[in-house]
């Protein structure tokens, strides 16, 4: 969740209400967003 939090700036709040499924979505997008950013150095 820390991941999520970071790239995304999602709250805690606000992921402690989703499923583990749309978890497991937000931290794909996360990860997807990280690895973009990384390329673009």
């Amino acid at each position: 969740m820390a991941d999520i939090a970071s790239v995304l700036h999602l709250r805690l709040e606000d992921m402690h209400a989703m499923t583990l499924t749309e978890l497991a979505q937000w931290r794909e997008r996360a990860r997807v967003r990280c690895e973009s950013d990384d390329s673009d150095t």
